[in-house]
């Protein structure tokens, strides 16, 4: 089974010599997406399964693991990508280029998303300038400048200096005020120094949910850089000329290593997705190698493909899939209004949700089987686009 290759979903590796496709490298990339649409779409905020809710503060769920997850993968294919342009001759100057282009171009994408229908002045006079693109574009840009010079032992480093350096400064760093040294994020989301440098530098342009801080803040995206060098460290192991067993074994036995040695490090620096501790780096880093080497050792080794069809189509076209279906929620949820139920205007999304699933399924349910047809209606969007070989390239 093959599928289509573009600058930024390439599962190509060894450049040099017989090309060897990953179809894994897809299907964990597609299985990331479709997970952000499904917790992001829900029928209900106030009905969701616990494992499809992000954790409230410390610890995580599975759906803490969908973003780290991505990140991941942008490592790896960032890696592969600048073995695969050097092998074709591309110079530093032009990798340079490349990089900086396709991160500020992710980072402005982000930013549309946010001004996104654009019917308000209000939308932006008071932009929110974070989000999940913009951490994607920054923390590729940082991890690929950082990446594309330095070796193993370096890049190792890097990842290190910055995951040290990050707990240094939540925790030792006296903040202005009355929270004093450290603060105070074991216990509030708002009394602590990244809380405190995204309302210095971005105040009322923050996320909506809080106004007093941000879960995609400016000081978090250090650690994020951290994801992605690890990412990076994966896919120059992944695109080893070695066996393919021994590769596999490889990413379990560190994957397992990684996850021991980020719950041991949550005794000091707690798991946290909203501030992306160091601890949570390395744990979500460790559960995505396993995760990755477990599709490695059923899609790649034993050629059980079956299944991988739909999760290769979200995953040859993620921003496409996140971007067009964070547009799509933005309208029904809050902008298309219509007579639904003797209400004269009411939410689309609502009016759906009420009528097709809530009517007749338990809340939770219900709210689940909507964000189910949300992804499957997406799928059905991604596989035209799919069978049309149009893939959005960044």
């Amino acid at each position: 089974m093959t599928t289509p290759s573009t600058p930024e979903t390439t599962s190509t590796v060894a450049p040099t010599g017989p090309r060897e496709r990953l179809l894994s490298l897809d299907v964990f990339r597609g299985m990331t997406i479709a997970g952000m649409l499904l917790v992001n779409n829900p029928g209900t905020w106030g009905a969701i399964y616990p494992p499809l809710r992000h954790a409230e503060w410390h610890g995580w769920t599975p759906t803490d693991l969908i973003f780290p997850f991505f990140l991941f993968i942008v490592g790896i294919t960032t890696w592969i990508s600048l073995e695969s342009r050097r092998a074709r001759g591309a110079t530093d100057g032009e990798l340079v280029r490349q990089i900086l282009k396709r991160g500020l171009v992710i980072i402005a994408l982000g930013l549309l998303l946010n001004m996104f229908p654009y019917e308000k002045i209000e939308r932006f006079t008071q932009l929110r300038y974070t989000g999940v693109l913009q951490r994607i574009g920054l923390a590729y840009m940082l991890g690929a400048l950082i990446a594309f010079r330095t070796n193993l032992k370096q890049q190792i480093v890097a990842a290190g200096a910055l995951l040290v350096g990050y707990q240094a400064l939540m925790t030792l760093v006296p903040i202005p005020g009355q929270y004093g040294v450290g603060g105070n994020y074991l216990d509030t989301k708002d009394q602590h120094l990244a809380a405190y440098v995204d309302r210095l530098l971005m105040d009322g342009h923050l996320w909506v949910g809080s106004r007093t801080w941000d879960p995609e803040g400016l000081l978090s995206t250090i650690p994020a850089i951290g994801t992605v060098l690890l990412g990076v460290i994966a896919g120059r192991w992944i695109a080893e000329k070695r066996p393919l067993p021994e590769r596999i074994a490889a990413l379990f036995a560190v994957g397992s290593i990684a996850m021991v040695g980020g719950l041991m490090w949550n005794w000091s620096f707690p798991i946290n997705k909203a501030l992306w501790t160091s601890s949570y780096v390395v744990f979500t880093a460790g559960m995505a190698c396993a995760t990755l080497a477990t599709c490695m050792w059923i899609i790649d080794q034993h050629r059980v493909t079956w299944w991988t069809k739909p999760l290769v189509i979200y995953g040859v076209n993620p921003i496409v899939a996140f971007w067009g279906s964070g547009a799509m929620a933005r309208l029904i949820y809050s902008v298309i209004k219509v007579p639904c139920g003797g209400e004269a205007k009411v939410a689309l999304q609502r009016c759906v949700y009420d009528s097709a699933y809530a009517s007749w399924l338990p809340d939770k349910l219900a709210s689940l089987a909507f964000a189910l047809s949300f992804v499957l209606l997406w799928l059905g969007i991604l596989w035209i686009l799919y069978r049309r070989r149009i893939f959005l390239k960044v």
